[in-house]
């Protein structure tokens, strides 16, 4: 079993800063982040995809960065120039040994 533990989020102005970070209870490869806003699916942000492998949505290429300090079991999503539209729940998904594990979940909202 996998228990993952996120933190970072909060309120920020439009094109303002924040960092997600996510422990893991164990070192996994595949991990990433995702988001849910209000009244939609739940949507992939940024992920790793193997050891050093990344994907990003589109909406968030250049403005995003998915980092790994695997000495910290963790992933870090570093997220710049905040738009409304980024304003969401943001968790932490670890696929391991074919199953998904997702945190708890980081409000994310990006308001004047």
């Amino acid at each position: 079993q996998v228990q993952l533990v996120e933190s970072g989020g909060g309120l920020v102005q439009p094109g303002g800063s924040l960092r997600l970070s996510c422990a893991a209870s164990r070192s996994i490869n595949t991990m990433g982040w995702y988001r849910q806003a209000p009244g939609k699916q739940r949507e992939l942000v940024a992920a790793f995809t193997g050891r050093t492998g990344t994907n990003y949505a589109d909406s968030v290429k250049g403005r995003f960065t998915i980092s790994r300090d695997d000495a910290r079991k963790s992933v870090y999503l570093q997220m710049n120039r905040l738009e409304p539209e980024d304003t969401a729940v943001y968790y932490c998904n670890a696929y391991y040994s074919g199953i998904d594990y997702w945190g708890q979940g980081t409000q994310v909202t990006v308001s004047s």
